[in-house]
């Protein structure tokens, strides 16, 4: 596990952070009254139901990436597309729902410089931290079109988790003793041009699924 999260304390400052988070969002039914399934067609974001709108065609999944996994997430999507689309015709939409501690995959090299991506997640180059996103593009490999930022030049969507974002970027805030919505800022302005921030990366699981997307655990 990273830094942030290697120890009992930011452990349990992490869950913290996730129960407050998560409080914020309870739906309390009226006294006696069990509580209903939460409408989310349409959203109170407009933005988000148009990019959920992307999701078409006979054939959709949705790839879960709450680790990097050695690029894995960044890679399936494209052998996905391309043997479904030569094997059944039809259509074909993929979504990545980048989450916990894939968050990584999601930001830019400005972003892994200046904050130590690589000692955050883990992730190495060489056999020390890597210092730039390797998993941005990937060019080390046969099948041409891999990596996030291709992914998403060739319409794959990627969303970001913001509970992510929020709990990571306040944990880089603290060690580096910086203001965690400055930081925070400046991480959702450093992610991969086209990637969608959503509301946490389980209910973007979730909501995909909804929308008729099959699911592959990727990390």
């Amino acid at each position: 596990m990273h830094e942030i999260l290697s120890s009992p304390t930011a452990r349990r400052g992490f869950l913290g952070r996730i129960a407050a988070f998560a409080a914020g969002l309870t739906v309390v039914a009226p006294s006696g009254l069990p509580a209903e399934t939460p409408s989310f067609d349409p959203s109170a974001d407009p933005a988000l139901d148009a990019w959920f709108a992307k999701i078409k065609g006979k054939h959709r999944m949705v790839f879960d990436a709450p680790e990097a996994n050695n690029g894995m997430p960044a890679i399936w999507p494209r052998v996905y597309i391309n043997s479904m689309d030569a094997t059944y015709p039809g259509g074909t939409t993929a979504v990545v729902i980048i989450r916990h501690a894939g968050l990584g995959l999601a930001l830019n090299d400005t972003v892994w410089a200046k904050y130590n991506m690589g000692s955050t997640f883990n992730i190495k180059d060489g056999g020390v931290p890597a210092t730039k996103n390797p998993y941005a593009t990937i060019t080390n490999l046969a099948l041409p079109g891999l990596g996030i930022a291709e992914l998403l030049k060739s319409g794959v969507l990627v969303g970001a988790c913001d509970v992510a974002l929020t709990v990571f970027s306040a944990g880089a805030a603290q060690k580096m003793n910086m203001d965690p919505a400055v930081v925070k800022k400046e991480w959702v302005a450093g992610l991969l041009p086209g990637i969608q921030v959503v509301p946490s990366g389980v209910f973007g699981v979730a909501r995909a699924q909804e929308l008729g997307c099959a699911y592959c655990f990727a990390g």
